[in-house]
């Protein structure tokens, strides 16, 4: 039996006799659980293969200029507010600035599509407004500072009623919002009463957000109703500081189970090309697979010779230790943009159902080594001048040293002619405007005609029903 098409034979019955064994010593439930184990993850590597990566569309060169002044408008608004005791999130933008400048660049669509941003890189998303002349640099001083006019920290329609679409960051209300604004969608579009065909509805979300009930109470939803107008994005930086810190778990394994258990298509974005090389290696795999986040997180932040005793040994790879600390600290699918730009496609190209993407990144990326997969980078507020210079220097921005004497580091903008400004104007007007941008529109519908009330309405029939209670005595 099960021959031929599903294996040999004799295999099959070996493998059945293997689990009758677990389910005879440990239990019919130590059973299921491998089974539903087995048929709920996969592989710990990417989904798209690099030679499978389609070509990718825009100026690497230009968005990666693009990208660096982003992360350091984002990084200076929230050292400046610092200053008067303001603070904000550095890291989680540091770290997901990728997923964001791929989609503005060429997914979010101005005119039809909903983006749920994760709040707290929220500073990201007003550095890239001003980079595109939306903000000033007077609106990002204030920055916290919603009683006198300025930016509110986590996005909301009502603090800033032309900018932000929804409002997030709000216990795992976000996501669940997401679902229900695709069905919503949906049911316009079958009811014939608006043509949604085009829009798509993206969440960015964070892992430690998920550990929210509310976050994943919608998921079958969304399956059952097919919504494949829906695409999470999960930055998983591996810290999960919004809710349980659970270092001994593998949060990308376990929210992979929970989104094919519950039915989505699962897009895994996880290493960075340096990878490719060592991921050919089975052992590895297994080892990468099996390694808490939390000793990851140390190896991250570990020098090669450690990292090449603990995760690699024995086995041979052809890196120094230098290469080996650059690339298990740094290189993830989160900062390629060609990783990123595959997943979106392979989410969008999908029928059927909802996708999430499960993608890895290093929380607190190139904000330096005291920063960088630093379980303390959640409560970093601000970085010193040296730092700032450092990080100019990563990103290569025209900066000058006497620009970073004073206490406050300076905004950096390119010009509005700049080739920087001109692309990423072109790149939003051939996608239908700026994103996050909220319009508000309505028909007001007329009033009914005022009715003069009768006087003379004829007089009720009094009913013969009596309650039974009252012959009862009560």
């Amino acid at each position: 039996m099960y021959g031929d098409r599903l294996g040999p034979p004799q295999e099959t019955a070996e493998w059945l006799e293997s689990l009758e064994a677990v389910r005879r010593e440990a239990g019919p439930d130590r059973a299921e659980f491998l089974l539903r184990r087995l048929a709920t993850s996969s592989r710990y590597v990417n989904t798209v293969a690099t030679d499978d990566e389609p070509d990718y569309p825009g100026d690497l060169e230009l968005e990666e200029r693009v990208a660096a002044y982003d992360r350091w408008n984002a990084a200076a608004m929230i050292t400046r507010g610092s200053k008067l005791g303001l603070g904000g999130h550095l890291s989680t933008y540091a770290s997901a600035a990728w997923l964001y400048e791929v989609g503005f660049n060429h997914f979010f669509h101005g005119e039809h599509d909903q983006v749920y941003f994760q709040g707290h890189a929220s500073p990201g998303i007003y550095a890239r407004a001003f980079l595109e002349g939306r903000l000033s640099e007077e609106q990002l001083d204030l920055f916290r500072r919603e009683p006198e006019g300025g930016l509110p920290s986590y996005p909301h329609p009502r603090a800033m009623p032309g900018f932000w679409q929804f409002p997030t960051v709000s216990m795992g209300l976000g996501p669940l919002n997401a679902v229900y604004q695709a069905r919503f969608n949906r049911y316009l579009l079958n009811r014939g009463i608006k043509d949604t065909s085009a829009s798509h509805v993206w969440a960015f979300l964070g892992d430690g957000e998920m550990d929210e009930p509310e976050a994943t109470a919608a998921l079958t939803l969304a399956a059952r109703e097919g919504l494949d107008n829906l695409t999470f994005v999960i930055n998983c930086n591996l810290q999960r500081l919004d809710g349980p810190v659970r270092g001994n778990t593998r949060i990308v394994q376990e929210l992979e189970g929970v989104f094919r258990g519950a039915g989505w298509n699962v897009v895994k974005a996880l290493w960075g090309r340096d990878w490719d090389p060592l991921l050919q290696n089975d052992e590895l795999v297994a080892r990468l697979s099996e390694t808490p986040d939390g000793q990851f997180q140390t190896f991250a932040a570990s020098q090669g010779d450690y990292i090449r005793e603990k995760l690699f040994h024995g086995i041979e790879v052809p890196h120094s230790d230098e290469e080996l600390r650059r690339i298990v600290g740094g290189s993830r699918a989160g900062h390629e943009p060609r990783k990123v730009y595959a997943a979106y496609r392979r989410a969008l190209d999908h029928r059927g159902g909802p996708t999430v993407i499960l993608v890895q990144t290093v929380k607190g990326w190139t904000l330096g080594a005291g920063v960088e997969a630093r379980n303390a980078n959640h409560q970093m507020k601000k970085l010193s001048q040296d730092e700032f210079r450092d990080l100019r220097d990563r990103l290569g921005l025209p900066i000058s040293d006497a620009a970073l004497d004073g206490d406050l580091p300076p905004y950096a903008h390119p010009g509005p002619g700049s080739p920087e400004a001109r692309y990423v104007a072109e790149r939003r007007a051939a996608l239908g405007g700026p994103v996050p941008s909220r319009k508000v529109s309505h028909h007001p519908l007329a009033a009914p005609p005022t009715r003069v009330p009768s006087t003379s309405w004829p007089r009720a029939r009094r009913s013969r029903w009596r309650p039974r209670w009252r012959s009862c005595g009560w």
